[in-house]
């Protein structure tokens, strides 16, 4: 479980470096959240296809992508009024 929560922190960073846009979530704790949750989806999705064993965590890169997902995700949200972004001061 910390090994997911470590990946995630690292992958949210990542994803929000590889997916810049002006809808992205801003701030140091709404990346990192994001980028767990993105650990987690890719955790439960690997197991559930049989790509990772019961009670193993995502890889590195299969975390990023699912913080990618995420961050999409999000950003659909945002643009279309569902969510308000924190950061966005308008």
């Amino acid at each position: 479980m910390l090994y997911v929560l470590i990946v995630g922190l690292i992958a949210g960073f990542l994803a929000r470096l590889l997916s810049p846009g002006p809808n992205n979530p801003t701030g140091f704790i709404l990346t990192i959240v994001l980028g767990i949750a993105g650990a987690f989806l890719a955790t439960f999705v690997g197991q559930a296809i049989g790509h990772y064993a019961p009670g193993q965590g995502a890889g590195f890169i299969t975390a990023t992508i699912g913080a990618l997902v995420v961050l999409f995700i999000w950003n659909r949200l945002v643009a279309r009024g569902i969510v308000s972004d924190p950061g966005n001061k308008v």
